[in-house]
């Protein structure tokens, strides 16, 4: 339960740290770069998680034990997790970001964790207690709320958007279910299975999704900006949340894990105050402690005693 705990606070640095980052001038300065900024962002986050898990790997001397996982079916099935968390779930998030607006995509993409206990169950016969579901329905609400903008712009394409949002939805819950099915293969461990996991979302990114989009150009750009920093020490924290969440789904579960990591929309709010002084309102506090409350209580379980 620490470990997927820790991976929402890790990915809430994560998340602040790199929307510095995508407020650099590289990312706002051309219409162009605005567009390209999540896809690219994405593409570079990941490939330098990668690199960051080779030099850990390295550390461990586990190049052999990850090249043998990559062979085995256990493996392919992280492989498809990886894509469909990576690439297809980002992506259908920065589409629906597009065409609905940011505020309707949160809503939709929260939803996730619940998806994924919903196949949690189907799948691996992991089961939640009514009290965990309501905890988690709780946590989800606060997410909800503490997304939800009201905006005064215009949507176009909605059933798109709605259905880009949906492939996003569908994509992360699927990553956590498959990648929960793949660990249970006890040749393969939660670190070698996260440096498959880094290396498929970067190589899919760079050479399909950048090529499509003609983003190679602007991503060879960023090498001599100071905006690279800033995302190179996201990514680090990045893989050290995933390391944590990965952890979490092989030792208490997908369904469990997920509900701790979306918890990291709370942990943000606390590091926009430590980082970048920003200023908390009432609702966002209590949003804050709601997420993280409903969080908790979906991950605790209470083991029944047994009398001799």
């Amino acid at each position: 339960m620490w470990s997927g705990l820790t991976a929402g606070i890790l990915w809430g640095l994560d998340t602040v740290i790199l929307g510095v980052a995508l407020a650099m001038t590289p990312f706002v300065s051309t219409a162009e770069a605005i567009m390209l900024a999540p896809f690219v962002s994405t593409f570079l986050h990941d490939a330098c998680s990668s690199i960051w898990m080779l030099i850990y790997m390295g550390i461990k001397k586990e190049y052999k034990n990850v090249i043998r996982a990559l062979k085995t079916r256990s493996g392919k099935f992280i492989i498809l997790g990886a894509l469909l968390g990576g690439p297809i779930g980002m992506s259908g998030y920065v589409a629906a970001i597009n065409h609905i607006g940011p505020a309707y995509t949160a809503i939709i993409s929260s939803l996730f964790p619940a998806l994924g206990a919903l196949l949690s169950y189907i799948f691996l016969k992991e089961k939640m207690t009514p009290v965990q579901i309501g905890g988690l329905i709780v946590s989800i609400l606060g997410v909800i709320v503490l997304g939800y903008t009201p905006s005064s712009g215009s949507m176009n394409n909605v059933l798109l958007g709605f259905g880009c949002a949906l492939l996003c939805c569908v994509g992360w819950a699927a990553e956590a279910v498959i990648c929960a099915y793949g660990l249970k293969d006890p040749d393969i461990s939660d670190e070698q299975a996260l440096q498959i996991r880094q290396i498929t979302s970067a190589v899919f990114y760079g050479i399909v999704i950048l090529p499509i989009l003609g983003g190679w150009h602007f991503t060879v750009d960023l090498f001599s900006e100071s905006a690279m920093f800033y995302i190179a020490l996201s990514a680090l924290f990045g893989t050290a949340s995933y390391i944590f969440y990965y952890k979490a789904i092989a030792t208490i579960g997908a369904s469990k894990a997920m509900a701790l990591n979306i918890t990291y929309s709370a942990w943000a709010m606390v590091f926009s105050v430590i980082l970048l002084h920003s200023t908390l309102d009432a609702k966002s506090i209590i949003c804050g402690i709601v997420i993280v409350a409903g969080s908790l209580v979906a991950s605790i379980s209470r083991k029944k005693s047994v009398q001799a």
